[in-house]
This record gives C-alpha cells, sequence and structure tokens, in this order.
C-alpha cells in the first residue's frame, strides 16, 4: 500500500501564498496587499487586495503617500482586509484572516466586527506605528489571536 506524500504545504504556507497572489491585483505602485479569510474548516471565503472602491478608475485619485491627507492614497483605498471581509460568500463569523501586512486599526475594528478570531499576517514593517499599535491593543481587548507567519516561498524570493 502507498503511504500518503509528506512534504505537501501548510495551511499557513497555503494561505499565505494565496495572501501574495491576491496581492498582485493591487493598482497601489508603493505597497501591495493582499488577504484571504477561511472558515473554521480551512475554506477559502473570501479575498482582498488594496484599491480603490469598485467603480473608480485607477486614475482617478491619487496614490501619493505624503502630503495632505485629501491628497494622499490614505483617504481613498481601501484596505485587503476589509475587502477580503466585502467579498466573502459567507459569514467570517470564527474565521481566519491571513494577511501579507499586519492589519491597522480601521482593519482591526472591521475584522473583530465581523467575527474573526486569528490573523496571520507575514510583514510587521510599521510595528511601532500608532495605528497598528491601536490594532495590537484592540484584538487583545476582543481576544483575537495574532501571530507572523513568514512564508517560505517569500523566503526564497
Amino acid at each position: 500500500m502507498q503511504t500518503a506524500r509528506q512534504n505537501y504545504i501548510s495551511w499557513d504556507e497555503c494561505f499565505m501564498r494565496m495572501a501574495r497572489v491576491i496581492a498582485e491585483r493591487s493598482k497601489d505602485p508603493s505597497t501591495q496587499v493582499g488577504a484571504v479569510v477561511v472558515d473554521q474548516n480551512n475554506v477559502v471565503v473570501g479575498l482582498g487586495y488594496n484599491g480603490l472602491p469598485r467603480g473608480i478608475e485607477n486614475d482617478q485619485l491619487t496614490w501619493e503617500r505624503e502630503g495632505d491627507f485629501l491628497n494622499t492614497k490614505y483617504a481613498y483605498v481601501c484596505h485587503a482586509e476589509e475587502n477580503a471581509i466585502y467579498n466573502s460568500n459567507v459569514s467570517t463569523k470564527g474565521g481566519k484572516l491571513y494577511s501579507t501586512l499586519f492589519p491597522c486599526n480601521e482593519c482591526a475594528k472591521a475584522l473583530i466586527q465581523n467575527g474573526i478570531v486569528e490573523v496571520i499576517f507575514e510583514s510587521d514593517k510599521y510595528h511601532e506605528v500608532d495605528v497598528f499599535v491601536a490594532a495590537r491593543r484592540l484584538f487583545d481587548a476582543a481576544k483575537v489571536k495574532y501571530r507572523q507567519y513568514v512564508s517560505e516561498w517569500a523566503q526564497e524570493k
């Protein structure tokens, strides 16, 4: 009798790779983020990447990172985590979110409100920035688990 293959990828690796692939859909010239929401059975229920809201052309608004708030992308872009929730085809209650970047405070609130119980992220490059500190406080208060996972695939690149 043949035994099962032993060198298959983990769920974390699978979903983080998916998050990296969906991030490639982002039109943002400086930061591409992808997110995947899975249910308790590791079934994908939503995908998202950072970009402008539906119906707005990619050149209608700015992609600038610096300047007055209204002249930067931050006033207009929907984050990958939000879009993964918006795009989900069933309830996300009890689910997990995989993201290529640790979520900001606004996304943390949306994830908590939609019942996400665990966040697995790849990059934490803005760890000390206030909106990310606030996100950790929100997750801690709501008892949402979070942990960093560095994809084997990303390490190879």
